[in-house]
C-alpha cells in the first residue's frame, strides 16, 4: 500500500498552484506549519482560520495517489464512528491573484483511518476490519469567508508514506440527490502534514498504537520533500486527550 515516493512524479493533469501564506500579524498569530506541544493536558484549540490578507506563495500541488474515489459525500464530519482522536481542519480558501475568499468551493478530503486502512481498499495495510467505502472521505462547501470546516480524525499510517491527508478544491459543482457531487472544476489537488512532534504523541494512544507498520516520517517522504507549509505543512494545536485542531489556507488559481 505504497504511493509513489518520487517527489517530481505528479499527475500529469496537475499543474502548480498556491498556498497562502501569512506575513505580519497574521503570521505570528497564525503561523503556518507550527505546532503546539503535547502535554496530554486537555486545551482549547484555535479553530480561528488564516486571514485572507496575506501574501500569495507559489507552491507545488502533489499527487493524488492510487486511494481516491468518485462521488465523496457532501458533508461535515467524515467520522462514521471510527475510532481515532478527534481532529478538526479549517481551511481557508483563497484565489492566488487577488487572495480574496473564494465561497462555495468544494474542499474534498480523504485520508486513512488509524490502522492505515482506506476505505474501499480496506486490508492494504494488513488489517481486517468493515469496509463501507466511505469512511474518512468527503467534502464540504467553502462560506463567504473561503472557510470550509471538516471534522475527522487524525490519520494514521501505511508503508511507505508519512501521515497526510489528500485535499481537492473544486469550484462550480452541482450537489446531487445522493448527498454527492457532479461537474464543476478541478483547481487543486495536494496533501496536507502534521509536524512529527504531533504524529509522535499521537503514535502512542490506541488505536494507533496498534499499528505495527514501520511509520515514514516527514524527513523520509519523498512527496512531502521536506516542504514546509509550501508543500501543506498545517498548523496543529491540541492535544490526544482534547483533540486536534489544524489550520491552513489554500490559494487557487481560477484561470
Amino acid at each position: 500500500m505504497t504511493e509513489n515516493t518520487n517527489p517530481h512524479t505528479t499527475n500529469p493533469h496537475i499543474r502548480r498552484r498556491t498556498v497562502l501564506l501569512g506575513t505580519g500579524a497574521t503570521a505570528a498569530a497564525l503561523t503556518v506549519g507550527a505546532t503546539t506541544a503535547d502535554t496530554n493536558a486537555p486545551q482549547t484549540p484555535t479553530t480561528t482560520p488564516v486571514a485572507a490578507a496575506a501574501v500569495c506563495t507559489l507552491t507545488k500541488e502533489l499527487t493524488e495517489g492510487p486511494y481516491y474515489l468518485d462521488g465523496a459525500l457532501v458533508r461535515a464530519d467524515l467520522t462514521e464512528d471510527k475510532p481515532g482522536i478527534p481532529l478538526e481542519l479549517v481551511l481557508t480558501v483563497v484565489d492566488d491573484a487577488t487572495c480574496a475568499p473564494l465561497s462555495e468551493a468544494l474542499v474534498e478530503l480523504w485520508h486513512c483511518d488509524a490502522l492505515g486502512e482506506y476505505s474501499g481498499f480496506v486490508g492494504n495495510n494488513g488489517h481486517n476490519e468493515p469496509d463501507n467505502g466511505t469512511f474518512l472521505r468527503g467534502g464540504i462547501l467553502t462560506g463567504s469567508d473561503g472557510v470550509a470546516r471538516v471534522s475527522t480524525l487524525y490519520p494514521g499510517w501505511y508503508r511507505g508514506r508519512c501521515v497526510h491527508i489528500h485535499v481537492k478544491v473544486h469550484t462550480d459543482v452541482t450537489l446531487t440527490s445522493d448527498g454527492s457531487f457532479s461537474g464543476g472544476q478541478e483547481l487543486h489537488t495536494g496533501q496536507l502534514f502534521c509536524a512529527e512532534a504531533i504524529t509522535t504523541a499521537v503514535a502512542t494512544v490506541s488505536p494507533y498504537s496498534t499499528n505495527t507498520v514501520p511509520r515514514t516520517t516527514l524527513a523520509q517522504d519523498g512527496i512531502y520533500g521536506n516542504g514546509g507549509a509550501a508543500a501543506g505543512l498545517m498548523t496543529v494545536t491540541g492535544s490526544t486527550t482534547a483533540g486536534y485542531t489544524a489550520t491552513l489556507a489554500l490559494g487557487v488559481d481560477q484561470s
